[in-house]
């Protein structure tokens, strides 16, 4: 595995959620996952509810995911390219996730999950980053 990819893997083990993209029906289309970093490859949960698995499934997808809007002065955002396999985990991998939401959208939260062996990386990395308040207060 490239050094660049290595250093994202690594910094991606360091969150629990990010953002994975792809295109459905010729359309682009981004959610939010719960990852874990296992043997160099990302394992996503999502709700399978979304349906979004079956258009992911076997594509080239994007992973996104950044410490971006906490406390630290240095931000960072990474991104991983592969292809997404549905996958079954197996029962220690499915205990590293921890407890599942209870709802999604309002109806019972009932998981899918995938993997990605990431293909290439881009970590991109902002130093002394100024801390803002909310952008538009109520």
């Amino acid at each position: 595995m490239p050094t660049d990819v290595r250093h994202a893997i690594e910094l991606l083990s360091t969150l629990p959620y990010g953002r994975v993209s792809a295109s459905r029906r010729a359309l682009p289309f981004t959610t939010v996952t719960r990852h874990l970093v296992v043997d160099g490859r990302l394992l996503l949960r999502l709700h399978r509810g979304y349906d979004y698995h079956r258009a992911l499934d076997g594509s080239v997808v994007v992973y996104e995911a950044d410490n971006v809007g906490g406390d630290a002065r240095d931000a960072w955002s990474v991104q991983c390219t592969g292809t997404a396999r549905v996958v079954e985990p197996t029962a220690a991998e499915r205990d590293l996730f921890g407890r599942t939401p209870r709802l999604a959208d309002g109806v019972p939260y009932d998981p899918v999950f995938l993997r990605i062996a990431p293909e290439f990386a881009t970590l991109h990395h902002l130093t002394d980053v100024p801390v803002f308040g909310c952008a538009h207060p109520l």
